[in-house]
């Protein structure tokens, strides 16, 4: 019977999980708009927070129940054609949609998605006319950091490819995205489980914010697409003993394109292999290639550090000590800019930023209240992953997954960064992998840490609004 108790895993308490997020999500919604009636969410972004919260939890017991006993390469191509089509689907009519909202294809008070698409047509005219010292002279006028070129660079070429059509580089997001989903699988089955390395796929597929940059012109679906290639040929080629030379190559010609999109994400993954490769067991890598890899990781890092990547890193390092957070709330006199601090907001690293659910605020914010919901939700899962491989001893062979997500997080709440929704993006996709594992792995005796944990979220939230409002004086 104790046996029988400990095979007992996610798939019986997945619908339990799914029926409990929507029902939380629905009664706080209720109880917020109840309690600040003027300020309630308007019932365009109370759709969006619903639709998203249904569409992910009901789906993905669905999905997970209709897919579970397929093999490995008929659910490959399964995931990959319904990421595919979700993404197409989305793209396009989110073209229509922001049209109709704000009189362009692009979001709500757009800054960077319609500066990245204005430089890179201009540039892409140049590049057509053959007028390459322009573009060259453009780029130097612009002043900017090596990591603004990533996505720059792509989207340039992009136009002078296809013409500067709107439609075309989100279609290519749509591509990229749902590849990512496939990376997500291959990455888990080799490093956990089948069973897990499914759910987290089709967390991937369903993931509201995954959905939600595919259709913006904005640099994070490309970053994400490097960042998880980057982690899958890093656990391939470990686990295959270095011996593709292509992936080698690949792997390498990762490093700057990762670099040109952000450079704390290429320092983040450098680590985390650093970290793999550290903590590996020598069954994995043998002792004498183990000091060669870690070496080789060494000197990239100590080279990068010598060139404007470095220049970058140390900006960033003497930024984040100034607490600009606080100093951002404080100029716009906001109340509790005390605690817009760093050493208050570490500790909700996985859980933050949790979702608005009331009308002040930007609207792309309260558009993705229910996809913000849901990390808020998975969060609890993803840290129970954590004392999980301790407790088995499994942690080793989950090593790069968890290094890069923990000192990933730990730098963006570390920063003022810490509220934003867009910079914990290159984390989700790892997140979503320990929630897999945390419900597939769990077991009857973590009730009462779930049971504890929705009521400090349902808490949470309502605290956090209430700060949100009170904070600019509004109650």
């Amino acid at each position: 019977m104790q046996l029988l108790d400990k095979q007992i895993n996610g798939k019986n308490y997945l619908i339990k999980f799914s029926v409990t997020a929507v029902s939380l999500y629905l009664l706080t919604l209720l109880i917020i708009s109840l309690l600040w009636r003027q300020y309630a969410l308007e019932w365009q972004w109370m759709a969006w927070g619903i639709g998203a919260v249904l569409f992910f939890f009901l789906f993905s017991y669905l999905l997970q129940k209709r897919w579970e006993s397929d093999d490995s390469k008929k659910f490959v191509g399964k995931l990959f054609l319904t990421a595919l089509c979700l993404r197409v689907i989305y793209v396009v009519f989110m073209c229509y949609y922001y049209y109709y909202q704000t009189g362009m294809p692009f979001e709500y008070d757009v800054k960077d998605s319609y500066a990245y698409h204005r430089i890179a047509a201009d540039a892409s005219i140049c590049i057509r006319h053959g007028n390459f010292s322009s573009v060259v002279e453009f780029i130097h006028h612009l002043k900017l950091n090596y990591s603004d070129m990533g996505y720059l660079t792509h989207l340039t070429l992009i136009y002078t490819v296809f013409g500067r059509s709107i439609i075309i580089p989100r279609l290519i997001k749509a591509l990229m995205g749902a590849y990512v989903c496939v990376m997500v699988y291959k990455l888990t089955s080799r490093t956990v489980d089948e069973k897990t390395a499914k759910l987290a796929a089709i967390f991937t597929l369903l993931m509201p914010t995954l959905l939600y940059y595919t259709g913006l012109h904005a640099k994070e679906t490309e970053m994400l697409f490097w960042a998880v290639l980057f982690l899958e040929r890093s656990d391939f080629l470990i686990r295959n003993k270095f011996h593709y030379i292509w992936n080698i190559l690949l792997l390498i010609l990762s490093i700057p394109i990762i670099f040109s999109y952000r450079t704390i994400l290429g320092y983040c993954l450098l680590f985390a292999l650093f970290v793999f490769v550290l903590t590996s067991t020598k069954d994995l890598i043998p002792k004498k290639t183990k000091i060669i890899a870690l070496s080789i990781i060494t000197v990239i890092v100590l080279a990068l550090l010598t060139t404007k990547v470095g220049n970058e890193l140390v900006r960033i390092t003497r930024e984040k000590n100034k607490d600009v957070l606080t100093e951002k709330y404080e100029k716009r006199d906001l109340s509790y800019s005390e605690y817009a601090k760093s050493k208050y907001m570490f500790p909700g690293a996985f859980v933050l930023p949790l979702s608005p659910m009331v009308s002040e605020g930007n609207n792309n914010q309260k558009m993705l209240n229910g996809a913000m919901y849901v990390k808020n939700f998975l969060a609890f899962f993803a840290m129970l992953a954590i004392v999980i491989a301790f407790c088995e001893k499994k942690w080793r062979n989950y090593s790069l997954i968890g290094a890069f997500t923990i000192s990933y997080l730990s730098i963006v709440a570390f920063s003022f960064f810490v509220n934003s929704e867009r910079y914990y993006f290159p984390a989700v996709p790892c997140i979503l992998i320990m929630a897999a594992y945390g419900i597939v792995h769990f077991h009857r005796r973590y009730f009462k840490l779930f049971y504890v944990y929705i009521a400090l979220l349902f808490i949470a939230l309502i605290v956090w609004n209430y700060i949100k409002l009170s904070g600019r004086g509004l109650i």
